[in-house]
């Protein structure tokens, strides 16, 4: 038997669905609420800049501790190129000259070097070695030790100890820097000047001395320059000496 009641009594009519329910195919329509692929596109756009946002903070802080760290450089070794004179260059003597123990010159414990600081003469039989990039009074090899390293190729600069401690700061950490360049092959100390042997040049704190392979170079500076040390150092690499491959 069929039941009767009037159109509509037993479901909804025919036609399209209403309500929320997803179109055929299994997603919706633009503009139907709901509709998961949209929302997560708007998800990825909004997690893009807020990575873009804490990128742009991060650089800016990186950007600003740069800025701090070389102007604190600067204070400290940034004197101008123009604050060194220009190099001077000395007549090599003493190459492979050893004295002191273990050498045909055994009592000899101090050379009389003509030139302060020295950049060539004769040397102890054993450089400085591992030489650390920086010393300071308490911990200086002898001088006779660091002309040795001169003639393997290293760059001795040479300070006055009454520098003050801020600048002699700076010329450790340039030591540590410099030592990465090709051009220095690790060879590169900085070393407190012993004035037993001689005073430095009058008004120049900083010597910078090099053993090249046609002889010696001097460059005195009247305050630590990074840029003249750093110019020293390319013009007369470590491969310029008499022994460049005796550690």
């Amino acid at each position: 038997m069929t039941q009767g009641g009037p159109p509509g009594a037993w479901g909804p009519p025919p036609g399209p669905p209403s309500g929320p329910y997803p179109a055929p195919g299994g997603y919706d329509p633009p503009g139907v609420p709901g509709a998961p692929p949209r929302r997560r596109r708007t998800g990825l756009v909004v997690g893009l800049v807020a990575g873009g946002v804490l990128l742009l903070v991060l650089l800016v802080g990186a950007l600003a501790v740069l800025g701090w760290f070389l102007t604190r450089q600067d204070d400290r070794v940034g004197a101008p190129a123009s604050a060194c004179d220009a190099v001077v260059r000395d007549e090599g003597r003493g190459i492979s000259s050893h004295v002191g123990p273990g050498t045909p010159e055994p009592d000899v414990s101090r050379v009389p070097y003509e030139v302060v600081p020295p950049s060539t003469g004769p040397h102890f039989a054993s450089p400085a070695y591992p030489a650390a990039p920086f010393y300071g009074v308490d911990d200086r090899p002898r001088v006779e030790q660091l002309v040795h390293n001169l003639e393997h190729g290293y760059t001795v600069v040479w300070f006055d100890p009454d520098l003050p401690a801020q600048q002699q700061d700076g010329l450790r950490e340039l030591a540590t820097t410099l030592r990465e360049s090709p051009s220095t092959g690790g060879k590169v100390v900085v070393v407190a000047w012993d004035d037993s042997y001689g005073t430095l040049p009058d008004g120049r704190p900083v010597v910078v001395t090099h053993w090249t392979a046609q002889g010696g170079v001097r460059q005195t500076c009247s305050a630590p320059s990074g840029a003249a040390i750093t110019a020293f150092v390319e013009q007369f690499p470590y491969t310029d000496s008499p022994e460049p491959n005796a550690p």
